[in-house]
């Protein structure tokens, strides 16, 4: 069992990740990871750079309640990630950023189309935007129920989260999860990829189709699926 010091050390790392792919500036984004059998998860603290986030500097934030560990005070995004971790299956990992790309789809209103299979390797379809929170929704409790619109698109796809392990925030930006953080970061570099992919397909030719079923499907299921070969056995 992974320690409680040893996931501030991969929190961490995860969160200067996020600065060392250029996917956040300064400290627009966060990371955070869970420890179910403590029940907690650690994110980073407000308002530092991710770039410069140390283990010692981490929030421990409880899941049952909110209450937090330690002087400094968490992400202002910590309710939307507590939301995730509860409605979402197997995420043990989550990435929020502002990155380029993804964050004009998201700010288009536009879920991200899947034209190849760059993007068909690592999303099991389009990449989903959430629908708009009403005033009320904004004017309560905001983060959490940005983390409940964006649980409720995901089942709507009726789908395993880990299939689809990200979607744009309507007028906001993206959220990706893994089993793991430095998974989830990895899913945050490769929506930006396929966001920028996606946005030079339709200046290239805004009528571009959608690739095939059969072929986003073979190259999704080659690497999660049930006889999935890619990579090396373990």
């Amino acid at each position: 069992m992974t320690s409680l010091a040893e996931l501030c050390g991969h929190v961490a790392a995860a969160n200067r990740a996020l600065a060392e792919a250029g996917l956040v500036t300064l400290s627009f984004g966060n990371v955070s990871g869970i420890s179910h059998d403590r029940g907690v998860l650690v994110i980073k603290p407000s308002g530092i750079p991710c770039g410069e986030v140390t283990p010692e500097q981490m929030v421990v934030v409880s899941l049952r309640d909110g209450i937090t560990e330690g002087g400094l005070r968490p992400s202002s995004d910590t309710p939307t990630h507590l939301v995730l971790y509860r409605r979402l299956e197997g995420v043990g990992g989550i990435v929020h950023t502002h990155s380029p790309f993804a964050s004009a789809w998201a700010q288009a209103g536009r879920e991200i189309p899947c034209f190849g299979t760059t993007h068909a390797d690592h999303f099991a379809g389009p990449v989903p935007i959430t629908r708009p929170l009403t005033d009320a929704e904004i004017a309560g409790d905001y983060e959490r129920e940005t983390g409940e619109v964006i649980a409720e698109r995901i089942g709507e796809l009726g789908i395993e989260a880990l299939r689809m392990p990200a979607a744009l925030v309507r007028s906001h930006g993206p959220f990706t999860w893994g089993a793991d953080p430095a998974e989830a970061v990895g899913n945050a570099a490769t929506l930006e990829i396929v966001a920028a992919m996606a946005w030079r397909t339709l200046a290239l030719d805004p009528g571009a189709p959608p690739i095939g079923g059969a072929l986003a499907a073979r190259h999704f299921n080659r690497k999660h699926g049930p006889g999935a070969y890619y990579g090396q056995q373990v």
